[in-house]
Formats: structure tokens, C-alpha cells, sequence
């Protein structure tokens, strides 16, 4: 008989639809209700992604997953409530999402309790009422670069790990693994299945400072593992995480999702050609866009690629291509309450470290020894940020400006990646009609040496931030269009957010994974 051995994952939902992601061990067809799916395989790997449609708004549904006829979810003698898809229910103007970023696996006690399971455990005893519509898991999902004690035994059994690259993954039947250590906890694994869950990819899933320069690019491209690396990496992504974050008319239109789901055949040959043609773009024009939308009654959320989608080669740095950041302009406009912008990595640093990052992009685009040692310090300390590609930043930061007297009752930014947490408000030069914040959660599961707390503090004071924009101004760093000061943090320690809306009005609230240290909420209206 079939087996479940990953999922379900709840991903896409929204007032009449949803889509079900499962990783089972053999071909099969899954059901779930009406709907059913038959499996596509993956270099060995059998998935399937079930799609709902016709469901009823506003309706609470507890489901079972089949295989070939067979339940085998929930789980006999599980004392979790049972998994239920929640349809949206037009008009509601309340809507909570929580989200958060660099989650390593539970068995790494050393970390503190995992945040993600302390937030599973905390909703399972709420009346459902109280669960969040969404949650979002903004980049580091698994750890390529940083593997548990158990993975690394496990990847000295199938190959020499003295040999590059080490215990590191190496290709995809090694993502594979890290995702199934990622997800198989019961508590987290209860959460996927019963809260809708969209992601996004950041260095880590990858590697260590990911695309943080064509010099950076250069250096992978010389050793030998590389290109296998990121081909698993990139087609891991698109089958573990990717695929869910569409809804059903985009799947319908995805005619890589439509090639893989028919072929009948093995899709490993198919998906790692597109793989590598997605690692080239970042030498040239995009055809590979991996942001995407999602609107929840009152509030949108535009979610931005902001690893692969960046452009380096032949002189040009752009965190985004141009074609890409132009949808992403025409999604910010609407008729929405809230814009959440999702985007792993912080569009407004800590202020001093801001000016930091925009000085060295300077400095490493000077010719000889400058240059030379300006890129090793952007690497040894990544500096890789919003504020490290300018021109991406200030364009981003006239987006939201301009959104921001357009209507809407606020605009934020959800990021995470630096290992603490902080809420940052903005102030635009001749203001904005809506406020702007930065909320940033980070990390869910992991940590960050004693220095860089010190460090994180001191970015935000008034004398260091003056050093830094001196320097700036000294470099030729243009002035930034805005200014923004922090209004609750840094906090450290895992953590997760949840921002809630009711109506015109929006709050974040920083749930910490120790019981009974939770942050007041902060009124974002």
C-alpha cells in the first residue's frame, strides 16, 4: 500500500478553492473530498498536488487524504484538532496572518524551543476562530550550508563527505531529505496541513550569501559541485515550495506545472533544464518570475523574490529585473484596505547598517585593490541587503510611497533574515496619506552570536547612523527619500509575528517561542 511520507501541506486557499500538496512513496492517486489528483515523479520522488474548487465561502471543513482509496491522514491517535480547510468569507474585514523566517529542524536543542511548534501547540488550543487565515514562511525553510548532526551521518552513508561539498547537500535527493527533516515534526506538520501557508526562498535554501554579487557568482561557478547544487536546489524549490503558492487559474497557466503533471514519465530531465536556465538569468534578461500575489479580503500581499530574481552581470545590480519589478508595480495598485509587502530580506536596515551597506556598493564597484577588498568584506559580513542594490531600494521605496497616499489604511513590509526583530516606521519626505512600516521576525528557529546583538543596537543609534551617512554622502551615496526610526525592538530570540487586520485598522503582536514573554502589540493605524 501507498504511504504518505510528506504533507498534507494546505497552501493556496481562498473563498471557493484550495490546493493540497502531498509527497507519497510510490504512483497513486490522491484524494481529498471531491477532488483528486494522480502523482507526477520527480527523479524517483512521487508528489501531487490536489486542487479544490466549487467550495463554499466562509465554511470550516475538516478533510481526509486517500491514496489509491485508502486514508491515511490525519493520523490514528493524534491529539491535535482535526486538519480543515477554511474558506475565506468575502466582506470579513478581520484577517490575521503570521509569519517568520530561518527555521532549523527541532533536534537542535542547542537553538531554544522551536517557535513554529510552540505556535502550533498555542492555536491547537484556541477555538478556531482564533487561527490565523495565513501563514508565511519568509526564506530558510531548510539549510543547505548548515545540516543537522543526523543529515550529516546520513550523507557520509552515500557519498565521501570529505570531499566537496562536504556536509553540505550536494543535489536533489539531498534537498529531499532536508525538507522531509524539516517539516515531519507532528506539531509543525499539523500546523502546514491546517493553515494556508505561502513561502518564499532566501540564501540559505540555497547557500550562504546566494546571488549577493556577480563576483560571488564567479567564485561557485569554479568549483565542481556547484552546478548540481543549485539545479537541486532550484528544483526542489519549485516542487516543495513554489507550486503551492499558486492558486488554481495559475496553474492552469503554468505550462511547466501542465508538462510535469501529464507527462506519465519521470520529470527529472525536464525540471532540471529549467533549472539551469533560471540560474543563467541572473546574467541577463528574466523569464523566470518567482514572486506572486495573494489577496485575503481586505489585505494584499505581494510576495518578492528577492535571491533569484537578481540581476548582476555586465556591470548592472538590480534586485530585481526590470520586467519582474514592473508587475510588481502594477500588483501594488488596488482597491485594497492593506498592502503587506513580503520579502525575505529587510527593506529598511537598522539605520547605521543601511548607510553601511550603501557605501560598500560603491566601494566594490571602484577598480584595483579597493574594490578587491571592499567585495571580500560584502561577502565576509553580507552586506547584501535592500540598501546594498540602491537603485532597487529607492525604487521600492517610490513604490510604497506613491501606494501609500493611493488609499490604503497602511502599507508593510513583512521581512526576516538577520536573526532578530524589530518594527520600523517610516516617514517619507513630504509624507504619505497612509503610514509605513517595516516589521521584520526573524529567526523561528535558530540564533545569532552575542556580538551581533550588540552590533544590531548600535545600528539604530543616532551617533554611528551620522558616521555612516556621512560616509555616504562622502562616496556619493544619493540621500535616501526617506527616513524611519525603530518603535518596538530589537527583540531576539525565536519568534514568530502575527499581524492582525479588522477593517482600516492593523496590529502586530511578536509571539516569542518561551511561553508567557510576548510583546505588547504594536498599533501599525
Amino acid at each position: 500500500m501507498t504511504e504518505l511520507l510528506l504533507g498534507p501541506l494546505l497552501r493556496h486557499v481562498d473563498a471557493t478553492s484550495a490546493t493540497i500538496w502531498v509527497e507519497v512513496d510510490g504512483p497513486c492517486e490522491v484524494r481529498v473530498g471531491d477532488a483528486d489528483a494522480r502523482t507526477f515523479e520527480v527523479a524517483g520522488h512521487h508528489y501531487a498536488l490536489v486542487v479544490l474548487t466549487g467550495l463554499e465561502p466562509a465554511k470550516s471543513t475538516p478533510y481526509e487524504v486517500r491514496l489509491d482509496g485508502h486514508v491515511v491522514w490525519p493520523e490514528p491517535g493524534s491529539d491535535l484538532p482535526p486538519s480543515r480547510i477554511r474558506t475565506l468569507a468575502p466582506g470579513d474585514p478581520r484577517f490575521r496572518l503570521v509569519f517568520g523566517s530561518c527555521r532549523k529542524p527541532r533536534e537542535q536543542d542547542a537553538l531554544g524551543p522551536d517557535a513554529l511548534a510552540a505556535y502550533a501547540h498555542r492555536i491547537a488550543a484556541l477555538d478556531e476562530a482564533e487561527w490565523p487565515e495565513s501563514l508565511l514562511l519568509l526564506g530558510d525553510q531548510v539549510y543547505a550550508d548548515e545540516t543537522t548532526d543526523a543529515t550529516q551521518e546520513w550523507l557520509a552513508s552515500r557519498r565521501d563527505t570529505g570531499q566537496p561539498p562536504g556536509n553540505e547537500v550536494a543535489d536533489f535527493e539531498e534537498y529531499c531529505h532536508l525538507y522531509f527533516e524539516a517539516w515531519c515534526d507532528p506539531a509543525v506538520r499539523w500546523l502546514l496541513s491546517t493553515v494556508p501557508t505561502s513561502m518564499i526562498f532566501d540564501d540559505h535554501d540555497v547557500r550562504d550569501d546566494w546571488n549577493t554579487s556577480q563576483a560571488w557568482r564567479e567564485k561557485m561557478a569554479r568549483t565542481s559541485w556547484w552546478p548540481e547544487r543549485i539545479r537541486g536546489a532550484l528544483v526542489s524549490y519549485w516542487v516543495y515550495q513554489h507550486l503551492g503558492n499558486l492558486g488554481p487559474r495559475e496553474l492552469a497557466e503554468d505550462d511547466l506545472y501542465q508538462r510535469v503533471r501529464k507527462s506519465g514519465v519521470d520529470n527529472a530531465a525536464l525540471l532540471r533544464e529549467f533549472a539551469d536556465r533560471a540560474d543563467r538569468e541572473a546574467d541577463g534578461a528574466k523569464g523566470t518570475r518567482w514572486s506572486y500575489r495573494r489577496d485575503f479580503g481586505p489585505v494584499r500581499l505581494l510576495v518578492i523574490d528577492s535571491r533569484a530574481g537578481r540581476i548582476l552581470a555586465g556591470g548592472q545590480r538590480s534586485m530585481i529585473g526590470d520586467e519582474e519589478f514592473r508587475w510588481i508595480e502594477e500588483q501594488a495598485a488596488g482597491g485594497f484596505d492593506h498592502l503587506l509587502i513580503g520579502t525575505s530580506l529587510p527593506w529598511l536596515l537598522p539605520t547605521a547598517l543601511s548607510a553601511a551597506q550603501s557605501v560598500n556598493e560603491r566601494l566594490c564597484a571602484r577598480p584595483g585593490l579597493v574594490g578587491r577588498a571592499n567585495e571580500w568584506f560584502r561577502q565576509l559580513v553580507d552586506l547584501e541587503h535592500w540598501p546594498a542594490f540602491r537603485t532597487s531600494f529607492e525604487r521600492l521605496a517610490k513604490l510604497i510611497a506613491r501606494v501609500a497616499d493611493d488609499g490604503p489604511a497602511s502599507v508593510n513590509v513583512l521581512s526576516g533574515d538577520v536573526h532578530h526583530a524589530y518594527v520600523a516606521k517610516a516617514e517619507f519626505d513630504g509624507g504619505t496619506a497612509a503610514p509605513v512600516h517595516q516589521l521584520t521576525c526573524s529567526p523561528v528557529h535558530n540564533t545569532v552570536p552575542w556580538y551581533m546583538n550588540r552590533l544590531f543596537r548600535a545600528g539604530w543609534s543616532r551617533p554611528l547612523t551620522r558616521v555612516s551617512e556621512w560616509l555616504a554622502r562622502r562616496t556619493g551615496v544619493p540621500p535616501a527619500p526617506l527616513s524611519w526610526h525603530c518603535v518596538s525592538g530589537p527583540h531576539f530570540g525565536n519568534a514568530v509575528m502575527e499581524l492582525d487586520v479588522d477593517g482600516r485598522t492593523a496590529t502586530a503582536t511578536l509571539l516569542r517561542a518561551d511561553p508567557g514573554d510576548d510583546e505588547e502589540p504594536i498599533r501599525l493605524v
